[in-house]
């Protein structure tokens, strides 16, 4: 305590106003007997900074007002305190809001929960493992590019924050909105329960325009899912999600980037590696999902929901337990559920008509396994010959032979790879 009060001594009252919000109220210091963090605990409604050397921790959901800006320097680390519900702790950007999140390689930006003993400077964690997740919230940006939502006004209240907190709101006609720079930034352990089966995703993008730049980011032990997109049209360069006790990327609501190199550590936990539904309302769009791989434990590979409409591309899945079905798309054995499903008939439809399409997939498959044991139309009236379609964009390969897939090299960055997570990619 007597080391950061000799730094604000030092600094001076300016640097405590340029953590705090137009009411020039300085954010209230932790009472030492836990830690000597800054406790945040309102709205950002002003240009503020954060920098690496404190620690900034959430106590309350903060969330970067519209006409303001949140700036974080590389190398700063961020914790949430513990809290569902009402209670529940994370870093909201409102739509007209931007936050410039830049971190580097060397030094990245992590946020994590307050119960994470990690220093800044670090990237390992001395306590907590991909196993600890709900542990305080997560991020979410929101912006004002279009969606598709089910009241086709082309707004929605995004998913896990409470139906009365206006700000919470996004979508909008500017495809081209730009709510900031997120780069080289880690979430970690996030995820908290607002109620039975509403949990916060490790980053949420609702409505994020293509003026948003967001490249190299990870995800590790999410109670919900990793990354989901909500609409929008925001392009995303390396992206890795580690544990994610849900989906590991969700895409909703007719998002129409582009997801480039992106990789899936799944674990016990983890429901769909991939989760992609299509459009909720009236507005159709298209996304593009090329360079991904995913490495299974019993997990779903990927399912294609609800009218699902894009493109994946250059593929590797492996490590899966596959399950196998008959010419129905019925499963009639097989112990896994490691598996690709046409869910329904409208994406079933998508794919005859070239709306949903893939190309360039390796497996590499348990040794009882096939092709046609892993991927299906289970729609209910299938035409979109997808059984004997399989042959032209799939192939089964030797682990360690793939030539698609992500690169895992541009992530020795991160947690996960440090923790020697990336083993086979």
């Amino acid at each position: 305590m007597k080391k950061l009060l000799s730094l604000l001594a030092a600094v001076g009252v300016m640097f405590a106003l340029s953590s705090c919000g137009d009411d020039d109220e300085p954010i209230d210091l932790g009472d030492g007997d836990t830690n000597d963090n800054f406790q945040v605990t309102s709205n950002i409604t002003g240009d503020v900074t954060w920098t690496k050397d404190i620690v900034y921790e959430l106590s309350t959901r903060v969330i970067v007002e519209p006409g303001a800006s949140l700036t974080i320097e590389a190398g700063t680390l961020i914790k949430g305190q513990v809290g569902d519900g009402a209670n529940a702790t994370g870093l909201i950007v409102a739509r007209g809001a931007q936050i410039f999140a830049n971190g580097t390689a060397a030094e990245p930006i992590i946020f994590t929960s307050a119960a994470d003993e990690i220093e800044p400077g670090e990237i390992d964690s001395p306590n907590l493992t991909e196993t600890n997740s709900g542990l305080w919230g997560g991020v979410i940006i929101l912006g004002a590019a279009p969606i598709s939502d089910p009241g086709n006004d082309g707004t929605d209240q995004i998913e896990g924050i409470p139906g009365d907190v206006t700000l919470a709101e996004y979508g909008g006609t500017n495809a081209e909105d730009n709510s900031g720079i997120i780069r080289y930034v880690s979430i970690r352990h996030g995820g908290t329960r607002l109620g039975d089966g509403d949990e916060i995703n490790g980053l949420t993008l609702g409505g994020v325009g293509s003026g948003t730049v967001i490249e190299n980011i990870e995800v590790v032990a999410n109670l919900d899912d990793g990354i989901e997109w909500f609409g929008g049209s925001v392009d995303v360069t390396n992206a890795l999600v580690w544990a994610a006790d849900d989906d590991a990327i969700d895409i909703d609501q007719a998002y129409s980037g582009t997801i480039t190199n992106a990789i899936v550590v799944a674990f016990s936990g983890t429901d769909h590696c991939l989760e992609i539904d299509g459009p909720e309302g009236n507005a159709l769009g298209s996304f593009t999902l090329s360079n991904v791989s995913a490495k299974g434990v019993d997990d779903e590979i990927a399912d294609f929901r609800d009218g699902a409409r894009g493109t994946v591309s250059g593929a590797y899945f492996f490590n899966f337990v596959a399950p196998s079905f008959d010419t129905n798309g019925d499963e009639e054995g097989g112990t896994g559920e490691g598996d690709v499903e046409l869910d329904d008939d409208l994406s079933s439809a998508n794919y005859l008509a070239g709306d949903l399409d893939f190309a360039n997939w390796q497996f590499t498959l348990d040794v009882a396994a096939t092709l046609d044991d892993v991927i299906a139309d289970k729609a209910d009236n299938s035409t979109s010959g997808l059984d004997a379609d399989i042959v032209n964009f799939a192939s089964n390969v030797d682990a360690g032979s793939q030539t698609q897939g992500a690169d895992p090299t541009v992530f020795g960055w991160t947690f996960t790879s440090v923790n020697g997570a990336l083993s086979g990619f």
